[in-house]
């Protein structure tokens, strides 16, 4: 791990590091976690570090282990399906919202975002790849106006880069999801908030779809 500046948010760059470890697969299921290992690879004190890790557990990331403490929690795909089932109507709303009041937004912010995931794809780096497509998901609720869905969606967002990761360290050919995101995007551009919302919906229960059979997959063999 590399070590972090101080900085007001620290504790959030402390998650973010230590989601980074488990998404690549460095930290596996049941991996013990060790605060003073982690605040001394990452330069830290460890008070930081304790309010990253409540906030993982928080998210279902990491979970109590008799005599252990915290430990990497495994994926459970029934919460998966549960997780991508209320993105789709909350995203779903997102996008609506957004044709209806921000097209204008659209056009101007979403041609970068689009090529800088099919960018991240081309790199095969998983951690470019994730990081990508939560950047383009979280442009889709500042688009809608409603400032409530960003943060409402902040805990589910933070569990998907998670079961991404498991899924694409072990997926040798992951789905290209850029042609969908742009079909999003013009659908909001154009202001067809109806297409807006039906795309967005279809996409999420797709990946739904994927994810939870790539994970059934992984987990028999």
């Amino acid at each position: 791990m590399k070590t972090l500046s101080v900085q007001p948010n620290l504790v959030d760059q402390v998650k973010d590091a230590l989601l980074e470890e488990i998404t690549s697969g460095r930290l596996s299921p049941g991996g013990r976690i060790i605060q003073e290992q982690i605040a001394l690879a990452l330069g830290v004190s460890r008070q930081p570090v304790q309010q990253a890790l409540l906030l993982l557990k928080n998210q279902g990331i990491l979970k109590e282990a008799a005599g252990r403490g915290l430990v990497v929690a495994p994926l459970d795909a029934s919460h998966v399906e549960d997780i991508y089932e209320l993105r789709a109507a909350i995203e779903g709303l997102a996008c609506r919202l957004a044709a209806q009041h921000r097209a204008d937004q659209a056009r101007k912010q979403g041609a970068t975002i689009i090529e800088a995931g099919r960018k991240a794809v081309v790199s095969g780096s998983v951690s470019r790849m994730i990081a990508a497509d939560i950047k383009f998901h979280e442009l889709l609720y500042s688009l809608s106006g409603n400032p409530l869905i960003s943060p409402a969606m902040d805990s589910h967002l933070t569990y998907t880069q998670r079961v991404m990761g498991e899924v694409l360290v072990e997926d040798q050919a992951p789905r290209d999801i850029w042609d969908q995101h742009e079909n999003i995007l013009n659908a909001i551009a154009s202001g067809n908030a109806d297409l807006a919302e039906k795309l967005a919906k279809e996409h999420l229960m797709q990946a739904s779809n994927f994810m939870v059979s790539r994970l059934n997959q992984l987990h028999t063999h």
